[in-house]
């Protein structure tokens, strides 16, 4: 199954819900004006269709090899990757002064959404290596932005996270590697550590890991955790290579998903400990990892995103050329299977799910934009403080549903979709490591509910559901649109009402909570989900009325919005009930019940 950028709808967003117009008037951003953009996603899309999604279905089918202690990737990889790095992809959004491009994250998130749907195994090494950058960027040193970035950035290095341990999954207070100061302010690595992804493969000259360690005297817990560089060749005073380090990678892990990306265990230290650097201060380890963990949670809900999307294009190719049975409203044969309402409504819960998740994605990363550009310090705050709302419904929701809409697909192809020659099982495959790496579900509703709802009693996200009032405002003064103002306004009623319990209920009853906290994340998925599409309704009905651009798009765009507001955005009753009233429930049997 080929590939196809959704361009159209990647810069309606971009310039209709996103406001790249704005984004392109910050300080630092002026380069990113709607025709550059339009222009980089041209021809990213050209180089992903073209060079990368064909890789996809091969590399499932022949993934990575590990033998004595080396990784192999699928055949055509280490080509493409070399491709991908001499283009400048990797650099997209990195700064200009180590040989980025320096564009907005805007700009750089519909080029991560197209890398992913062309194939979510090779796009994870680029993403691994964005959130180094990211990390040695705001903690690294001069001379360590000099030594990695440029080399990151070209392609030349990658880069891994190195935190989870055989005894130490989430909980990161169970860490037990160890670094050693050598007195020259160097360390000694020593543990090992699991689950890394692209830990050890081909397609560079040199693989820089971070990693989380303690040092000797540390405190306990995540207090004491520190981070170090840790490059698998190291790194000589004149930026050549120069002896391999002692990490090596003791196997790769056979999954389920996501096979030609390797997922290596690597161990530190067999041979006399792994020479590593510190990055920033001791004991500050877990604060600059965040960096890097914050960067690829919303880079793997861009990941949901795409998957999600690509198998909404193989489902609807199979639903127009599949024929069986008639009509229901009569034919003379057998029609194609997109004629009968099931597979349509299928078709448009995949549909109407993608659009509303990228919508809130590309939102996200205009607002993160503002909050690193703006001149204005009230600006950035506010924006940053929206920003960081939006990461774990982002990164929760959108890999959550997900899998709904992978599972969707499969159903769309009825029995022929768990057959794996069709291609579509891949799909879903892939996507069921998206809500567990990089923080579970889980993870991320703890996250919105502790510290985005109740560090600041609710403020936050009452300020968002306003806003959404606001588009319901707006709505209302269209009589084609009151339904989805109606859809709407129930459901911000209902997300403010779950608001008001959480902080409410929090230090009374935190079990019952949090018990609703997955809820309450997929419910605010759902509610900031319908907000974006009812105001790309509003863009779509003003732009038919004027007669501007394509009327089959914006019509288009319209139902769908209707079909979110009807059959999605209800959800969110079913979610405020169960989150406000079903707590104790969840609660009530004891372990041994079970």
């Amino acid at each position: 199954m080929s590939y196809t950028a959704p361009l159209k709808d990647m810069l309606f967003v971009m310039n209709e819900l996103a406001g790249l117009s704005a984004v392109n008037s910050l300080p630092g951003c002026e380069d990113a004006t709607p025709e550059t953009a339009e222009a980089i996603l041209e021809e990213n899309a050209k180089f992903c269709s073209e060079v990368i999604a064909p890789l996809n279905h091969a590399g499932d089918k022949e993934p990575s090899a590990w033998a004595d202690g080396r990784v192999t990737t699928s055949p055509g990889f280490k080509e493409a990757f070399r491709q991908f790095g001499e283009a400048g992809w990797q650099g997209v959004q990195h700064p200009v002064e180590f040989g980025g491009q320096g564009l907005p994250k805007l700009v750089a998130t519909p080029c991560i959404e197209m890398l992913n749907s062309a194939n979510l195994s090779f796009a994870l090494c680029p993403l691994l290596t964005d959130g180094t950058i990211e990390a040695l960027m705001t903690a690294g040193t001069q001379q360590q932005k000099e030594t990695y970035i440029a080399n990151f950035i070209s392609g030349k290095w990658t880069g891994t996270m190195n935190l989870t341990e055989p005894q130490a999954g989430s909980d990161l207070a169970l860490v037990r590697t160890r670094a050693v100061p050598e007195g020259d302010g160097t360390y000694r690595i020593f543990g090992t550590k699991i689950f890394i992804t692209y830990g050890e493969h081909d397609m560079a000259e040199n693989i820089v890991h971070l990693v989380l360690a303690r040092t000797p005297n540390a405190p306990e817990g995540v207090k004491g955790i520190s981070l170090f560089i840790v490059p698998k060749f190291l790194v000589n005073a004149d930026g050549s290579l120069g002896a391999r380090n002692d990490v090596h990678c003791v196997s790769i892990e056979h999954k389920l998903g996501i096979k030609a990306s390797p997922t290596a265990v690597l161990q530190f230290g067999d041979h006399g400990g792994a020479i590593g650097t510190l990055v920033g201060e001791e004991n500050r380890g877990l604060e600059y990892m965040f960096i890097m963990m914050n960067a690829a949670r919303f880079a793997v809900g861009i990941q949901g995103l795409s998957v999600s999307e690509r198998a909404y294009q193989q489902a609807v190719a199979y639903a127009r050329d599949r024929v069986q049975s008639r009509d229901l409203a009569g034919s003379p044969g057998p029609v194609a299977i997109i004629h009968q309402p099931d597979v349509r409504r299928m078709l448009m819960s995949m549909r109407a799910q993608i659009e509303a998740a990228r919508a809130l994605a590309y939102v996200a990363a205009a607002t993160s934009d503002a909050a690193h550009f703006s001149d204005d310090e009230a600006t950035r705050k506010s924006n940053q403080a929206f920003y960081e709302y939006l990461v774990p419904i982002v990164k929760g929701w959108t890999t959550e549903l997900s899998i709904d809409v992978t599972s969707t697909g499969v159903q769309v192809h009825g029995g022929m979709g768990f057959i794996e020659e069709t291609g579509a099982a891949q799909y879903y495959r892939d996507a069921r490591i998206l809500p567990i790496y990089e923080g579970t579900t889980a993870i991320q509703a703890n996250d919105l509910v502790g510290r985005k709802t109740v560090r600041d009693g609710g403020a936050v996200a009452k300020g968002i559901i306003g806003q959404v009032r606001k588009t319901v405002a707006e709505l209302q003064g269209d009589a084609a649109l009151a339904p989805i103002a109606q859809r709407l306004g129930e459901a911000a009623d209902a997300l403010e009402q779950v608001v008001d319990y959480v902080v409410g209920n929090v230090k009374s009853d935190i079990k019952a909570v949090f018990a609703g906290s997955v809820p309450y994340l997929k419910m605010a998925g759902v509610v900031l989900g319908g907000w974006q599409m009812a105001r790309a309704a509003v863009v779509a009905s003003t732009k038919l009325k004027s007669g501007e651009g394509d009327s089959k798009f914006y019509e288009a765009k319209l139902v769908t919005a209707r079909f979110f507001a009807d059959q999605i955005l209800p959800q969110a009753l079913a979610y405020r009930t169960a989150i406000v009233e079903g707590g104790q429930a969840v609660l009530a049997l004891a372990e041994d019940q079970f």
